[in-house]
């Protein structure tokens, strides 16, 4: 069966385009001024996106022409209509992400696609996916990419999402999906955390206590400044880094209660420093982005396997510390998982950080 054209009637008015709804059922709203344009895709330049003013005055003939260009769209023969093909719809899909998501997630979605178009073939029309395509993208995601089964689980969805977009159903059901085991989450152990520090200097020992008792992410701490500082409610928050076109996970900020020593060190730092700005920037004053190799760095000087070493385990011990808190004995390594990290977004006792669950704060180590 034939893809239906749609086409949309919007009016142009202060700037802004407003769709104009239609049909059975609907009554437009009656406009008396402004311009009418009409929004679709092209099937004659491989599904382009466009837009169009009407030369026409008055509601009544703006929706006749809408009416008009959908019925001569659509008695186009398929035949006729060139095939949009997985790469042309790659590109305009992954050009809608990079305007709208973060450059982590634009970066993602390139790979997915990426390797999907080298699975199936950038020239293959996007309307004929199916369900053997995502099959066959399992497997070369498997055995050519050498992907974790997690990774090869994220990849999966993020094609699926971008399938989706294009309207195309490729049949998957949920046994075709990539399985994987969701792996307890690692934390450092109390020996390992005396050897690491001992090893550090005292500006480097005040960066990993602070992403150890604050249980911020990486990015967090890299746009952290002194403004998320609050000496007299001893407390830290995340906040939206305009400066640096920064924004938190989820778009949500949240403030931390840290300890009164960790406050100190934070205070008698920036008096030393004398200006504000990024908490812990580069000697240029420019994000610091490289605490993971200066971790793995502290940990060869004190003799510790550098692969046990990651910034997301501090989170993970952090998280786990302060549910062994609020659970007293009920809570020890071998339920934390099962009892605590689940019901880690239910705490808020002092404003505290855990706003999500522990499947953020737990994740294993990314491969």
């Amino acid at each position: 069966m034939a893809e239906h054209i749609k086409v949309t009637l919007e009016h142009h008015l202060n700037r802004r385009y407003h769709a104009i709804k239609h049909g059975a059922g609907r009554r437009p709203a009656a406009v008396t001024y402004g311009k009418f344009n009409l929004r679709y895709r092209d099937p004659m330049l491989d599904g382009k996106r466009m837009r169009v003013t009407l030369n026409v005055i008055g509601l009544i003939a703006a929706l006749e022409a809408r009416r008009k260009k959908e019925s001569e769209l659509n008695a186009i023969p398929a035949e006729r209509k060139p095939k949009r093909t997985l790469q042309r719809a790659a590109d305009e899909y992954l050009a809608e992400i990079k305007a709208t998501r973060k450059k982590k997630t634009h970066q993602a979605y390139i790979v997915a696609v990426k390797y999907f178009a080298e699975a199936v073939g950038g020239d293959k029309p996007v309307a004929e996916v199916t369900r053997g395509d995502m099959l066959d993208f399992r497997v070369y995601l498997r055995e050519e990419k050498k992907q974790e089964p997690r990774s090869e689980w994220n990849k999966f969805s993020n094609v699926m999402s971008f399938l989706k977009m294009q309207g195309v159903r490729p049949g998957v059901t949920k046994h075709d999906w990539p399985k994987y085991v969701e792996k307890e989450p690692e934390i450092y152990e109390e020996q390992q955390l005396e050897t690491f520090f001992a090893a550090c200097d005292d500006h480097e020992r005040l960066i990993y206590e602070f992403f150890l008792q604050t249980g911020m992410r990486e990015q967090e701490v890299v746009h952290a400044t002194e403004r998320c500082i609050d000496s007299a409610n001893y407390t830290v928050s995340v906040r939206h880094n305009p400066e640096y076109g920064w924004t938190p996970k989820m778009y949500k900020e949240r403030t931390i209660p840290v300890p009164e020593a960790l406050m100190e060190k934070l205070k008698r730092m920036l008096v030393e420093r004398g200006k504000g700005g990024l908490l812990f920037p580069t000697r240029e004053g420019l994000p610091q982005r490289h605490f993971l190799e200066m971790a793995k760095a502290i940990a060869q000087r004190a003799g510790l396997d550098k692969s046990e070493v990651w910034l997301h385990k501090f989170r993970a011990t952090f998280c786990t510390r302060s549910l062994c808190d609020l659970t007293g004995e009920f809570c020890t390594r071998g339920n934390v998982r099962e009892t605590g990290t689940r019901g880690a977004g239910a705490w808020r006792g002092r404003n505290t950080v855990l706003s999500r669950s522990s499947r953020s704060c737990g994740r294993s180590k990314s491969k």
